[in-house]
């Protein structure tokens, strides 16, 4: 009896002793090298995993820029600080990285914006293209209201204010996630710095604008006629600044009669 449980106990331990030599072999064998400063990156990054970057999280950027296939500054929820970190480790220039934030082109609040019907249905801004006009709002460019782009921010930027969404440029990321998720391509990004943005989205005729929304751009050409730098653009009835022109003059927004150009966009 004593024997069998000698015996059974030894083979245990020869068995698990091989398996355990085994297993090291095979780790050493079949090790992937991991770059000390892709480890090194990952360290430094936020570790927000919001995708921003357009790598799946950033443990795919740090392998990225280790390879040299991304920028070093191409994380924007760490911006300048984090890029300048990460271009240390690896011995290079981090170069200007110019802050941007999410901004949201409509002022189609519920007073300001007419409603062709009342609409009781699931309340996501994603579901309405299922429904008429893709929507109550008459205007076929508006903010539908519905927070979709609120569910997807990862860093609670972006809420619903009278019907329209507004951004909190001071927590806003510029990590993208409302930029793709709304249906009507109402959001996009722009410079941090930005001293004026055109607060509408829709391309109709000025009669067909002013009936759907108090507050849309009419297509009149003033802003284009009127700015000194030529950073004002008006294609299919809609305005748009070239913020790399725009030199904050304000002229645009001073003559704009429906006051469609705001500034200070993407503020409180």
């Amino acid at each position: 009896m004593a024997s069998g449980i000698l015996i059974a106990t030894a083979v245990v331990g020869v068995v698990g002793l091989f398996i355990g030599l085994f297993l090291g072999a095979a780790g050493i064998k079949f090790r992937v090298e991991v770059d000390e400063r892709e480890e090194a990156v990952l360290g430094v990054l936020p570790g927000n995993n919001c995708g921003g970057c357009g790598y799946a999280g950033c443990s795919g950027l740090a392998a990225a820029i280790a390879k040299g296939e991304a920028p070093v500054n191409a994380c924007p929820v760490g911006g300048e600080a984090v890029g300048k970190k990460v271009a240390a480790i690896m011995g290079v220039e981090a170069g200007e990285g110019r802050r941007m934030v999410a901004f949201v082109a409509c002022q189609g609040t519920c007073e300001k914006a007419s409603v062709d019907y009342e609409y009781t249905g699931i309340e996501d801004c994603r579901m309405l293209s299922f429904v008429p006009n893709g929507g109550a709002k008459t205007c076929d460019y508006g903010c539908l209201g519905f927070g979709s782009c609120v569910k997807a921010c990862p860093f609670d930027a972006i809420h619903i204010r009278d019907g329209v969404a507004v951004v909190d440029k001071e927590a806003c990321k510029a990590c993208g996630k409302c930029v793709a998720v709304c249906p009507k391509h109402l959001i996009s990004l722009i410079p941090y710095d930005a001293k004026y943005a055109v607060a509408c989205s829709s391309r109709d005729k000025g009669p067909v604008t002013m009936k759907a929304c108090s507050a849309g751009c009419i297509g009149c050409m003033l802003c284009k006629k009127n700015c000194p730098a030529e950073a004002v653009t008006v294609d299919n009835f809609h305005a748009v600044i070239d913020q790399e022109k725009c030199t904050g003059c304000g002229a645009c927004a001073e003559k704009c009669p429906k006051k469609v150009i705001v500034q200070n966009p993407s503020g409180n």
